[in-house]
């Protein structure tokens, strides 16, 4: 299992690949020295997520864990048995809340008595869901009525996120990693890199013998990570924490061998980053295209995904939409009207100052009031 395949490619899009296959579901290989790379298994048409263990002394430190689902679950005690051999998890990593990252988190750290690690916004988003079994609260049900779904769609859209496969595990502590924390781990030293917009504060692992970065999601070959607005912040502006972060990544060498949560590991950080940018730039472009008419988001939705199997699919669409629809509006490009109890989006007039949602605060029934401009200084002006 820990043996490099000697018919790997060339190159593929521009990224070299140094594995031609992945392994199995609940199989392991080893990477680098120390460093093996754990395929899971996912419930969803994207169908696995990759994992990474790091051997530490007698023991391992675990990336990730993979769904809270008895499939996961049976996975791992595969790797117990075999890999792990009677050796301890000394500690679990998760690089972000998502539910097929920290998903079993809690059930290891417990089994093993140690401690799990994770970025402060991280760990606070693991609580920012809806109880389970309640019905969906009024923010809910408007934010997904404005986008354009009718009353049945959003409770199939609720019945949906209400499934436990969204629901990691949650636990009472952890350990808070922040950008530029330094983590020694076998015989490796490993720096904090945070990334933004795909998740609040997404940590990547990079080893500072420049050798390999763990990417979780934020950085994926041939696929794109999900950069979405959801009904939890209906003004957030992901798209732009994100592109940020990429320049952010640009720092690291080209060089790195890049570990990433789905598809296989490969070379050439710089080219992939490249490639995730102009993928957005042509998305914004696509999306104010689309709005020479005013489109409801819906519209727009199916303007830049028109190929949707399924309520799960509809979700993540309509949060990369709006992701790029509040950039734009951000930027004065677009602006959002509310017409028959639905936002329509259409271009911006040339020179229009921006009225996105990090531009001002709109009160319902009253003007926009600037972010910057507090009570005194119009005090001051009158």
């Amino acid at each position: 299992m820990a043996e490099r395949t000697g018919n790997e490619p060339a190159r593929v899009d521009g990224l070299r690949y140094p594995w031609a296959q992945a392994q199995g579901s609940g199989e392991w290989r080893e990477v680098l020295d120390g460093v093996w790379w754990l395929r899971m298994p996912l419930p969803y048409r994207l169908d696995h997520i990759n994992l990474y263990l790091l051997r530490h002394g007698d023991g391992w430190v675990v990336v990730d864990t993979g769904m809270n689902t008895e499939q996961t679950r049976k996975a791992w005690e595969q790797v117990i048995a075999g890999l792990f051999a009677g050796q301890p998890v000394l500690a679990v990593i998760c690089t972000h809340y998502h539910s097929d990252h920290a998903g079993v988190a809690a059930w290891l750290a417990e089994r093993y008595r140690c401690p799990i690690y994770m970025t402060a916004s991280e760990y606070r988003s693991l609580y920012v869901t809806v109880p389970a079994g309640q019905s969906p609260g009024w923010d809910f049900h408007d934010f997904h009525a404005k986008a354009g779904f009718n009353d049945a769609q959003i409770d199939e859209l609720y019945r949906l996120i209400q499934s436990g496969h969204f629901r990691p595990l949650h636990f009472n502590s952890y350990r808070r990693l922040r950008d530029g924390d330094r983590l020694p781990i076998g015989n490796r030293q490993w720096r904090v890199v945070v990334g933004r917009g795909h998740s609040p504060e997404h940590a990547c692992l990079f080893a500072e013998d420049g050798s390999v970065l763990i990417a979780g999601d934020q950085v994926l070959p041939r696929i794109t990570p999900t950069v979405g607005v959801h009904a939890t912040e209906p003004e957030a502006d992901p798209l732009r924490d994100w592109l940020a972060s990429l320049e952010h990544l640009r720092t690291l060498p080209d060089s790195v061998l890049v570990l990433p949560a789905h598809e296989r590991p490969f070379y050439n950080l710089h080219a992939r980053l490249d490639q995730l940018q102009t993928h957005h730039q042509a998305q914004l472009s696509r999306l104010l295209v689309s709005c020479d008419e005013p489109r409801s988001a819906l519209e727009l939705m199916a303007a830049l995904f028109p190929r949707l199997s399924g309520r799960f699919d509809e979700l993540m669409a309509l949060g990369e939409t709006l992701a790029h629809a509040n950039y734009l509006m951000t930027e004065g490009l677009l602006v959002r009207e509310l017409h028959q109890a639905h936002y329509r989006y259409r271009r911006g007039a040339p020179g229009q100052p921006a009225s996105g949602p990090t531009a001002t605060l709109t009160i319902p029934g009253s003007q926009p009031v600037a972010l910057q401009e507090s009570p005194c200084d119009r005090q001051e002006q009158q």
